[in-house]
């Protein structure tokens, strides 16, 4: 596992269990070995055939259920998966999935999500090898803000009653009208994709938290009524760092209503300073 995976958890993976955690990490582990020997060819074959084992599970979930079942003797799991995968994916894809049956799993679903997950890594770190890890970030907390704000959209992409076409042909069109690079446009499509009723604006956010969090860094939304100046960004972004221990990507929203100071969200905890929040405060305690 690596450091940052090892100190920050986003998403779904803070609400495993102690066993799914384990599992997890020791999977993530393998994958980072894995992955450190490949290069942009090969990590996106990789996200691929992730994503098609990730739906194999989902439309045979009879299979999903016997290879996520904990067992002391995870030999018959793995050559079921040799039987079902060699020499239709990659090795590197086979010794990843092998390595996930081999866990011992707190909950069934548990195993799938786990392979989506590396499949969202391994395109993540083909981000990093292209050296645009930070523009990929920046893209996917756009989008999530995009989705946020355009509730009928992310309804329509998030329905999964609906031919995952179909919503894929939507987002490309939104893509396409707004712009988006080539990882960051696969990482959009990946997630609509998988989507297994989530609401498509929450996991971008949290698809965009892990890219952070994949670096180390913690991510803080910072709420101004105006756009800061370098200067108060750089300072802002030091303070934080030095609050928490660790250090922050700072994304910022503009929002007129805030009317003044600033509202500041690291994970559950907010740091509301803004002018609109204390009158609100303060009308609460008036007398009728």
């Amino acid at each position: 596992m690596t450091s940052s995976e090892a100190t920050i958890e986003t998403g779904a993976t803070s609400r495993l269990r102690s066993a799914s955690r384990e599992a997890l990490a020791a999977l993530v582990s393998e994958f980072d070995s894995v992955a450190g020997r490949l290069r942009e060819p090969g990590l996106t074959t990789l996200a691929e055939e992730l994503v098609a084992v990730v739906g194999l599970l989902v439309s045979q979930p009879a299979l999903a259920r016997h290879l996520a079942r904990p067992s002391d003797d995870s030999a018959p799991k793995v050559r079921l998966v040799d039987t079902l995968l060699s020499g239709k994916v990659d090795d590197h894809t086979l010794d990843l999935v092998r390595t996930a049956v081999s866990q011992r799993w707190s909950e069934e679903a548990n195993l799938v999500d786990a392979i989506e997950h590396l499949a969202r890594l391994a395109l993540l770190k083909r981000a990093q090898v292209s050296d645009e890890v930070d523009e990929v970030e920046e893209q996917l907390f756009r989008f999530g803000r995009l989705f946020d704000d355009q509730p009928r959209l992310a309804a329509l992409l998030s329905d999964h009653t609906s031919p995952v076409e179909g919503r894929i042909g939507l987002l490309d069109k939104v893509i396409d009208s707004t712009g988006a690079n080539a990882t960051a446009a696969e990482l959009l499509r990946q997630t609509v994709g998988l989507l297994r009723g989530e609401r498509v604006d929450e996991a971008v956010i949290d698809l965009a938290e892990l890219a952070v969090a994949r670096r180390g860094e913690i991510v803080a939304h910072v709420t101004a009524a105006a756009e800061l100046s370098d200067a108060q960004r750089t300072r802002l972004t030091e303070v934080l760092s030095r609050i928490y221990g660790h250090p922050v990507a700072v994304q910022f929203h503009v929002d007129p209503d805030v009317l003044g100071g600033l509202s500041i969200a690291v994970g559950d905890e907010v740091i509301d300073g803004s002018i609109a929040s204390r009158l609100a405060a303060a009308q609460t305690q008036l007398p009728d």
